[in-house]
């Protein structure tokens, strides 16, 4: 793993990066070690402007996009191997990666109202949407999409409709659920979307500060969360990940950390709080793990990604 220089001497001066597994005391308590940072601020190669989303694929290589709408990919230990941008994008910046079961990459480009399927290699393949509405095809701000085992894709939006559209592998509208409001099974931007073993459908209910899961159909099969900073409250979600080992992990960009929950909502502990340092984050985006258990955390405010284990 490359560490940027500031980091290895933090740790080297006993900068503790490993905590034992407890609660978020003070929003500092933490669980887990630091591996190493890499990125910092630029328009360059390998550098970030605000990265808003990631995915990783079945090659352990990372997306990575930014306010500028570049999109890079990198290897786990930051080596950037390259990258192009989104065809438009005076309107925003897409919010959300994914990467479907034949390892494209899926944007949501999110200011025009549609999610486009790239090749790994930058090529565009497929266009869903693209005109803003309510009607069955049609979006307002995506912010994500997740392929499911049958091929059926899932689209986030937020806005006027925070809502869930299904669609079948051949793009044909299925269904739709939700809504904007507090009650559960409506949504207040539905930022991060995530399938389990038993496709069950997980949704980061960012501005209602909870989970929901929802099973194909839309029915709603658990909600857990409420506002704050104590452990087990969450404060924007914006980003999660299941580890298949009854586990979720989820990044909170107003609480400036990750924290591990049981997936009936326990806290486990947490990771990380507002600053610049080492093992620090500020307002962290996006979450993603790798085949080796590795955690990557986008930490947007500081232009960077840290790597931890847990």
């Amino acid at each position: 793993m490359r560490i940027e220089r500031r980091s290895f001497l933090a740790l080297a001066l006993g900068m503790p990066a490993l905590a034992v597994l407890g609660g978020c005391d003070d929003d500092r308590g933490k669980v887990g070690r630091l591996r190493g940072t890499w990125g910092r601020s630029g328009v360059t190669d390998g550098r970030f402007n605000k990265p808003r989303a990631m995915a990783i694929d079945g090659n352990d290589q990372i997306y990575i996009v930014d306010i500028t709408a570049r999109i890079q990919v990198f290897t786990t230990e930051g080596e950037f191997l390259r990258g192009w941008q989104t065809p438009v994008h005076a309107n925003g910046r897409p919010t959300g990666l994914g990467i479907d079961r034949r390892g494209n990459l899926l944007v949501a480009d999110t200011h025009y109202y549609r999610v486009l399927t790239y090749s790994p290699q930058g090529e565009l393949l497929e266009t869903l949407g693209g005109t803003f509405g309510h009607a069955p095809g049609e979006f307002g701000f995506v912010t994500d999409a997740v392929e499911d085992a049958e091929g059926n894709l899932y689209v986030s939006e937020y806005g006027e409709y925070d809502r869930i559209q299904k669609f079948s592998r051949d793009g044909k509208f299925l269904l739709e659920w939700g809504g904007h409001g507090t009650d559960t099974g409506q949504f207040s931007r539905p930022q991060c979307l995530a399938l389990d073993a038993e496709q069950h459908l997980w949704v980061s209910d960012a501005c209602n500060h909870r989970i929901q899961v929802f099973d194909g159909q839309g029915q709603l099969l658990t909600c857990w969360g409420t506002h704050g900073s104590a452990p087990g409250q969450l404060a924007y979600p914006y980003g999660l990940v299941l580890d298949g080992q009854g586990h979720v992990y989820v990044t909170e960009y107003g609480n400036h950390r990750v924290q591990k929950f049981t997936l009936d909502g326990q806290s486990l502990g947490c990771w990380g709080h507002d600053g610049r340092g080492p093992g620090e984050l500020l307002y962290p985006w996006a979450l993603t793990r790798d085949s080796q258990g590795h955690f990557y955390v986008l930490d947007t405010g500081n232009h960077r990604v840290q790597c931890f284990d847990l």
